[in-house]
């Protein structure tokens, strides 16, 4: 099996946020390659861990890593993805939790293994599915997919600066044969893009990789979705620890968060009862928290990550 060569981003911050209880409940919605989980285990001595997961690889990983904690009933592996949060708890009989926490975006193991099409560095099948027993995949979208549906996701999950050029190019290129591969879909990028802006700015094709991943699984769609029924799931004192590792996560997450935690505004003069107005959570995190200096040195995938938290009163 894969090793989960995976460095957990802001391991400690993000489960000291969670401010744990030794004999509660919690939700690891992003169980990957288990770095929050072991953690959140060993501050649990009665307590029970639900860890969701929708890739296999990560399951089968984790049941072997974690299996003594399995056996004793203390972490629960969930091979979902994390829109089914409050259905696949209650199947469980648990409709209230101390503490969830999402560790957001793709791990570490599926971009670095080729095959699974996440990567513009590696030549592969179009595929970028988190959960392989999903029909759609990249090279749907690519091939199948029309040109409005195309400059809709590179524009909206891309934030491209050349979302009609490409998509113009994808479709060119499709009329004449199918799109198979992401060395294929790179050099298509690169043809669409003017010369002096493929120069700076990083890769040429990352945020258009960036937006077909999302589009294949949904990400912002699911992310919503979850975020809904865990702020929904949250028992009195019960905690969110979000991490983000791009402005479209981060905002939508700021954003929930924002609105749960606001009050009214009520009209002039109106009058209100000490508390009659006041919002049911809290925020914990008025700025996001980021890694240190240190954590980015020996990690570089670490320094787009944002750490933010709401708690139930």
């Amino acid at each position: 099996m894969t090793e989960f060569e995976h460095v957990t981003v802001l391991l400690h911050e993000a489960v000291a946020l969670l401010n744990i209880k030794p004999d509660g409940l919690y939700v690891d919605a992003t169980l990957g390659g288990g770095g929050h989980t072991g953690e959140i285990l060993k501050q649990l001595t009665s307590g029970t861990l639900y860890s969701f997961d929708q890739d296999d690889l990560a399951i089968r990983y984790n049941r072997e890593q974690f299996a003594d904690d399995i056996q004793a009933g203390k972490l629960v592996l969930i091979h979902q993805n994390f829109r089914t949060l409050t259905s696949a708890l209650a199947e469980r009989g648990v409709t209230q939790v101390d503490g969830i926490i999402y560790d957001l975006g793709v791990s570490s193991v599926q971009f670095d293994d080729g095959q699974r099409g996440f990567s513009y560095n590696y030549d592969a099948d179009l595929d970028m599915r988190m959960d392989q027993r999903q029909n759609l995949t990249a090279k749907i979208i690519v091939n199948d997919w029309s040109f409005h549906e195309l400059l809709r996701i590179l524009s909206r999950y891309g934030e491209d600066r050349f979302p009609k050029q490409i998509a113009r190019k994808i479709e060119s290129h499709r009329e004449a044969q199918p799109i198979n591969t992401t060395f294929e879909l790179v050099d298509i990028i690169k043809e669409a893009i003017p010369a002096p802006a493929r120069r700076k700015g990083g890769h040429p094709a990352k945020r258009t990789f960036q937006a077909l991943r999302i589009a294949v699984n949904d990400e912002l769609g699911a992310l919503e979705d979850s975020l809904t029924q865990a702020i929904a799931l949250l028992a009195p004192s019960g905690r969110i620890s979000a991490i983000t590792f791009q402005s479209l996560e981060d905002r939508l997450v700021k954003q929930m968060f924002r609105e749960k935690t606001s009050t009214p505004e009520l009209p002039v003069g109106l009058p209100v009862l000490p508390g009659q107005f006041e919002a049911d959570y809290t925020l914990l995190t008025r700025k996001p928290i980021l890694p240190s200096e240190h954590e980015m040195t020996i990690n570089h995938r670490s320094e787009s990550a944002k750490l933010r938290g709401i708690e139930r009163k």
